[in-house]
């Protein structure tokens, strides 16, 4: 005869337990990746010593989702310094009750003063269902 074994509960390392745990660490894994990406590439532009927070003159589009699933939202900003400057912008994906699905940073260089440039921000993964954009930092150097 044969050894086995008998269980009851969650269903094993398949059963519905296992999933939704997996799910979750899932979940945490993709958090702490995607706020490690934008704090690291914040880390460099809070480097900067005479950056200046400027998430008022950061405005953003209606998110759409792509082909490929991902997710873009059109980035504005304003220069309302009296010289060119340059902005990094973290742009947090939620859902709609705002819970987080991603975080992107990105660069508009460059930016003439008293001008309003545009650039895209990009999901790194795909996102599915309804998903909203907030400027989380904005910096202007």
């Amino acid at each position: 005869m044969g050894a086995g074994t008998v269980g009851c509960g969650g269903g094993g390392e398949d059963g519905p337990g296992a999933q939704a745990s997996e799910a979750a660490s899932q979940a945490a894994d993709l958090w702490a990746s995607a706020t490690a990406e934008a704090d690291r590439r914040f880390g460099d532009i809070d480097e900067i010593k005479e950056d200046v927070d400027v998430t008022k003159d950061v405005t953003l589009g209606d998110p759409v989702s792509g082909r490929d699933g991902r997710t873009t939202v059109e980035v504005s900003v304003r220069n309302t310094a009296d010289s060119t400057r340059s902005f990094a912008v973290q742009v947090n994906f939620t859902d709609p009750d705002g819970d987080f699905r991603d975080a992107v940073v990105l660069t508009v260089s460059d930016v003439p003063a008293g001008e309003t440039r545009q650039g895209t921000a990009r999901s790194t993964h795909e996102l599915s269902g309804e998903v909203r954009a907030e400027v989380a930092r904005a910096v202007r150097y």
